[in-house]
């Protein structure tokens, strides 16, 4: 024969004071650990939603970033008339850019050191091959100092809107225009024209990095294949979403930090836990001598008060996840190691993290009620009708 839930709510509304108490503290372990997660889900939503399906980035062979690699314009050179890339919509060149990637420093309010972010130099053909919109302004012109920043760089330095000037490298640049990348990873760059950037940081026949668009997605596995088996070319051709995929490991140090401090949290809110359902033992002692008076078995009072503890586990999850909500959509910014430059995301706090969120602290609540549980259980009839 079970006891009933009422049971076990009506004890949790009695010790109102303990229940809050233990409940806030389940609560604030799960947030950070919610909140971690939502950090690693946003960097990962936004890293992958970076790059198109049918492009192709080629890099130079044993490099792990743009930032690192350096090809000769002779390879883009021979790319040109590479079978399987793209025409442009006109049919007059190929959907191929030749870029150079470098670090800037930009000023951003209350940051002695400034932001740092990505400039791109690029083809005018390297917008057509990225899903981009205009936000403000115009794109820049060829032949021109001219720079169209992100939605993230013209929100977070307000020296880069529409109409400031900036000083980069030896020379001012006009910012034109702000572009809009879907939350991507590109909204964390500047864009200008290829051969400004190159002669303004002395790079001539020094780029990073070749973009290209598959003339088809049957035929992209071929392309890349027929790229890395060319021997004119020291170069490594990839998909740029697998390219953006792998640098999710920049969050990697962080969520660790995250699980760490929420386990370490959980230990202490685990006894919380054990030292309330504890106390609720003593203090129903009789009660449980009653129970088993009336009938109740051993196993009845263990599972009751088991069940009473994850009740208060799953009040304190429920309580995580109302507190780690308002960081969902939150825009930050963390650096990322492999451009070196800052990459900005908004926190994602997924339905699948919260369902994680609740575990845990249902994973608390056992463990904190897993003993008390068995001391009640296994309290005499007699000893308990004697207790008060």
């Amino acid at each position: 024969m079970a006891i009933p839930l009422t049971y076990n709510l009506r004890n949790l509304s009695v010790r109102r004071t303990t229940t809050v108490l233990t409940a806030l503290g389940i609560g604030l372990t799960v947030a950070v650990l919610l909140a971690a997660m939502a950090l690693v889900n946003g960097l990962r939503t936004a890293l992958q939603s970076t790059g198109h399906p049918l492009n192709v980035l080629v890099l130079r062979k044993g490099s792990s970033s743009e930032l690192s690699s350096v090809l000769p314009e002779e390879t883009y050179r021979e790319m040109l008339y590479t079978a399987g890339i793209a025409p442009s919509p006109g049919g007059d060149h190929p959907m191929l850019s030749l870029e150079i990637v470098t670090v800037i420093t930009l000023p951003k309010p209350g940051s002695q050191t400034g932001q740092s972010v990505t400039l791109r130099g690029l083809l005018p053909v390297g917008i057509e091959l990225r899903d981009l919109k205009l936000r403000e302004g115009r794109w820049f012109q060829s032949g021109h100092r001219e720079l169209v920043v992100g939605t993230s760089v013209s929100r977070r330095c307000p020296g880069a809107r529409v109409g400031e000037h900036l000083r980069i490298g030896k020379a001012d640049w006009d910012v034109v225009g702000v572009m809009d990348a879907g939350h991507s990873a590109v909204d964390t760059e500047v864009f200008a024209d290829l051969n400004q950037v190159a002669g303004n940081f002395n790079r001539r026949d020094q780029y990073n990095s070749i973009l290209a668009r598959a003339a088809s997605e049957p035929s992209m596995p071929g392309l890349i294949e027929s790229l890395n088996d060319d021997q004119r070319f020291t170069a490594y051709a990839q998909s740029e979403k697998d390219y953006y995929a792998r640098q999710t490991a920049s969050g990697a140090p962080l969520q660790q930090l995250g699980i760490l401090v929420a386990l370490i949290m959980s230990v202490g809110s685990s006894f919380a836990a054990m030292n309330t359902m504890y106390a609720a033992v003593v203090r129903r002692a009789s009660e449980i001598g009653t129970l088993r008076v009336l009938g109740f078995t051993r196993g009845s009072i263990l599972l009751s008060f088991l069940i009473e503890s994850l009740l208060l586990a799953g009040m304190g999850g429920l309580l995580g996840c109302l507190l780690v909500q308002p960081l969902n959509g939150v825009n930050t910014a963390i650096g990322n190691f492999t451009t070196m430059s800052e990459t900005a995301f908004n926190f994602h706090v997924s339905p699948a993290a919260m369902v994680g969120g609740m575990a845990f602290a249902l994973l608390m609540g056992a463990a904190g009620g897993l003993f008390p549980a068995r001391m009640a259980a296994r309290k005499e009839i007699l000893s308990a009708l004697r207790a008060n």
